[in-house]
């Protein structure tokens, strides 16, 4: 049944054995970096709720069932200690290089955005500097002094640090100031409500190549009428059909690897922003699985 049984994310197995595992789906329970509204430690729990329906049926829009072409397991939250916050960056990387070492692909769940530092540092120690595709509300490229714990920053460091090639970088749906683009190509919510989905992926593509690209998807990069359970809020951002767009629309690209963060579930409503996330997650294994040979047989004009 859709309303019973045991919690996991689209209701695959929980392991932490990663053998034969094409990718590992962790929840990141972390959010002493906040700005403003805290909460999102309860993101991971809440978008696993929320996406057990999409266990349900063959996918949309694509048409197979992405787990007859991926091994895909929860593979639980990574543990931290928050009264020891400066423990936090190095259990998260240590974990994340782990799984990364098993030739494991991961998706991470959040927790606040600053988890995906440490998770960068250890795609980075893999792959070699990676292309960011962030969508968010914020640009969190302000300023940073190279060791405090901040949403907002933390790209900025990984700018600096050479973790990520910002060259073949992509910011998605910024609506926040700043003096700076740290060398990223800003694509703002205006410039796409005006151009559209296909000119900001034609962008995007055109920049990444074949580079390796890590996708970190912040939550409020929707409106707030789409996503009022998140942290930051702004109004202005895409809508849910926007982002579930864009993010099919990359296939194309060299992925390895996601985050879905700053769901904080005490600001939702009706779990919308929960479901949000879990689709945009779930979308993301879709286009593995497509690129693993999934053949798709979509119904209806799309």
């Amino acid at each position: 049944m859709t309303y019973g049984g045991a919690l996991s994310f689209l209701r695959r197995r929980y392991s932490q054995v990663l053998d034969g595992v094409d990718v590992a789906v962790m929840g990141v329970p972390f959010d002493n970096a906040v700005s403003f509204r805290p909460g999102c430690r309860l993101g991971p729990r809440a978008v696993r709720q929320a996406s057990v329906q999409l266990a349900e049926l063959s996918a949309f829009p694509w048409g197979f069932d992405p787990f007859e072409h991926l091994d895909v397991v929860d593979f639980g939250d990574v543990m931290l200690d928050p009264h020891h916050p400066e423990t936090i960056g190095d259990a998260i990387k240590t974990q994340v290089a782990d799984i990364l070492s098993t030739d494991t692909k991961l998706l991470s769940i959040g927790g606040d955005h600053s988890i995906s530092y440490p998770i960068l540092q250890a795609h980075a120690e893999k792959y070699g500097p990676v292309a960011l595709i962030q969508i968010d509300a914020h640009c969190d490229t302000w300023a940073d002094d190279g060791v405090r714990s901040d949403h907002g920053t933390m790209f900025a460091r990984a700018a600096k640090q050479g973790i990520v090639d910002v060259g073949k970088s992509t910011q998605v749906g910024l609506r926040t100031y700043n003096d700076t683009d740290c060398g990223f190509e800003i694509l703002t919510s205006p410039w796409i409500h005006r151009n559209g989905i296909d000119a900001a992926l034609d962008i995007v593509k055109q920049r990444a190549k074949d580079a390796p690209v890590y996708i970190s998807f912040d939550i409020d990069g929707l409106d707030p009428a789409f996503a009022p359970g998140t942290g930051t809020p702004v109004p202005g951002g895409l809508n849910s059909w926007q982002g579930l767009e864009f993010i099919r629309g990359l296939k194309t690209l060299n992925l390895i690897g996601m985050d879905v963060v700053e769901v904080s579930p005490p600001f939702d409503h009706a779990e919308i922003t929960a479901l949000a996330a879990a689709h945009i997650a779930h979308d993301w294994l879709c286009l593995l699985a497509a690129q693993a040979g999934a053949q798709e047989s979509p119904v209806g004009r799309i």
